[in-house]
């Protein structure tokens, strides 16, 4: 059977303090044909020795950039997989057949798009505080405020170099406005993959303060006028909402447990 080649990308920056356990959770995937990509904003910390450690292992590159979004566009130009993936240096992978079950996923279900759950975990015990359960995909469903976790998120490259670069002139909400184009408006298929794929320390950039959720709700809205598309009055309302659900979805999972 075929081996796809899968490209993973972190971005990071000033990342010294998680970086380590990040790549090693990369690098001890079960998966034998795996490429990986960290690109570093020019960090002043010790992020740059912690790459030059895995030299030979990883592919990197530290230079400015212009924000987030800019350092996933400069991944994305570089990778050389069929099947592209993202980790953020404050995250690390929950078990060591990630990747490699995604790629059945890809096989089997044939589609375009692989999407799983998340945790959340407080950084300092490691104990669950949130858990994302996606849910099987229904274009209806961003109507009501849904989007997959962009970190437990797999698309084929053909996917990447069809829909276009993320938007950098976004701070908080580039990630959603591409998977609205590449999903809603171009309507590539997806699949739902029912398990763990990412394990994400609650607190990090993408799980910050009140002020960032609300310059992502203005983005949000924005990527739907820009996309031409119409939202429900009360989509972008229940988006934050869905997190407060996600709460109750960490209790059930560790009453399981």
């Amino acid at each position: 059977m075929h081996t796809p080649k899968v490209s993973i990308i972190t971005v990071c920056y000033q990342s010294a303090a998680t970086l380590r356990q990040t790549i090693e959770s990369v690098l001890a995937q079960d998966y034998p044909n795996l490429e990986y990509w960290v690109i570093d904003g020019g960090s002043k910390d010790d992020t740059l020795s912690i790459l030059q450690s895995f030299e030979g292992r990883i592919n990197y590159i530290s230079e400015n950039d212009k924000g987030i979004y800019d350092a996933m566009n400069k991944g994305i130009s570089r990778v050389s997989g069929e099947i592209v993936g993202m980790i953020g240096a404050d995250d690390y992978y929950p078990s060591s057949d990630v990747i490699s079950s995604v790629v059945a996923c890809f096989q089997e279900k044939g589609t375009d798009t692989v999407y799983g759950d998340i945790q959340f975990v407080d950084p300092k015990s490691g104990a669950l505080v949130r858990f994302w359960s996606a849910g099987e995909y229904h274009k209806s469903n961003w109507l009501w405020g849904w989007m997959p976790p962009h970190l437990s998120f797999y698309a084929k490259k053909t996917v990447y170099d069809e829909i276009g670069p993320f938007r950098t002139d976004f701070t908080c909400a580039g990630d959603y406005d591409w998977m609205l184009r590449a999903l809603y408006k171009a309507e590539k298929s997806a699949s739902y993959l029912p398990k763990t794929l990412m394990t994400m320390r609650n607190g990090g950039t993408s799980t910050a303060t009140w002020k960032h959720r609300w310059v992502a709700n203005k983005e949000d809205r924005q990527a739907w006028r820009d996309n031409a598309l119409k939202p429900y009055f009360f989509t972008l309302f229940l988006k934050p909402v869905r997190k407060i659900f996600q709460l109750f979805n960490s209790k059930k999972k560790a009453l399981r447990v």
